[in-house]
């Protein structure tokens, strides 16, 4: 077999594993939004928590479906296990807190705003990084 065949055969089973493991965490989210009771155990929360994360779902993972990079996807796969086991773990279905000031120190112009705004970036943890700052 030839280099080019070997190393597209290597990609396919790569892009074979990556969907296996995208589909898994797609239907995982779903069982656990099946299961989701509200820690308040009132009806109308549960049922509120567990629409929100359906649609959280859906949204993120059809925002995400063109992605080809491996390595953007290897980022989303790693912020949906961590929302996951977060929400799992307080049994709250929505994103925590970043707790990051606006904008710091920085004025409201020129090199110190870009140098906020950059650090502000790192700083965000993996499990919000498929959303806007506020």
């Amino acid at each position: 077999m030839s280099p080019i065949k070997k190393q597209q055969n290597l990609k396919a089973q790569r892009m074979l594993s990556t969907r296996s493991t995208v589909l898994s965490l797609y239907m995982r989210v779903f069982r656990i939004a099946r299961a989701w009771q509200a820690q308040t155990g009132i009806a109308a929360d549960t049922e509120s928590e567990r629409k929100y994360i359906l649609q959280e779902a859906r949204t993120l993972f059809r925002q995400n479906q063109q992605l080809t990079d491996q390595e953007s996807i290897k980022r989303c796969i790693e912020e949906c296990e961590a929302r996951i086991e977060i929400g799992l773990h307080y049994k709250n279905p929505y994103p925590r807190a970043t707790h990051l000031p606006p904008m710091g120190l920085a004025t409201q112009k020129g090199r110190k705003l870009r140098v906020q705004q950059r650090l502000r970036k790192q700083a965000k943890p993996v499990y919000l990084q498929s959303h806007d700052e506020t």
